[in-house]
């Protein structure tokens, strides 16, 4: 099946600034919601079928977004958009660098990077997740670390004095200071 009409055009940019541009009608024939989703690896699918095109999936992960009146996740490419169905996390953290103080930077599966913040949290199978793109539109979002990023971790991370006599907890340092890891 092929893909929805505005998947066919490159990236446009900045999203459209029209007043009417997440309120009009979609293209005649076409609907909004789509049978693309995100999986949990961060990996695109369309009418279950995995997306293998590098650059098409690289650009859907740069058109994430929220839509500004319901809320719901949608891909946006400046052209046109429609919501998409996310298994998990709208992000993924696909890998650790370090600025230049050696705190460390996350690399995020739309290309970007940003220092790794406060809000951490442990989930299901002891997998990582942080808040991210605080000052995005629609922001903040949630990114799922990958295996390979919470592997990268071990560097940065340190023993921290826990509530109780003798208990200690993990913790990762970051630029703006050490955050507990929830265990």
């Amino acid at each position: 099946m092929p893909l929805p009409q505005f998947l066919e055009h490159h990236d446009a940019g900045a999203p459209s600034l029209a007043p009417d541009f997440f309120t009009r009608p979609p293209p005649p024939g076409r609907s909004r919601e789509s049978t693309i989703t995100l999986d949990a690896e961060g990996v695109f699918h369309h009418d279950g079928e995995r997306i293998e095109h590098p650059r098409l999936a690289e650009a859907m992960h740069r058109w994430i977004a929220r839509h500004p009146l319901d809320g719901r996740l949608i891909l946006n490419n400046g052209y046109d958009w429609t919501y998409f169905v996310v298994a998990d996390a709208p992000y993924a953290v696909r890998a650790l660098t370090e600025d230049a103080d050696g705190f460390p930077v996350l690399v995020l599966s739309d290309g970007t990077t940003e220092p790794l913040g406060a809000q951490v949290r442990l989930g299901a199978r002891d997998v990582l997740y942080a808040e991210v793109k605080r000052g995005a539109p629609g922001g903040p979002f949630e990114a799922r670390f990958s295996r390979h990023a919470q592997s990268q971790l071990g560097p940065h991370l340190t023993s921290d004095p826990g509530q109780a006599e003798g208990d200690e907890v993990i913790a990762v340092r970051t630029r703006g200071g050490t955050v507990r890891l929830p265990l």
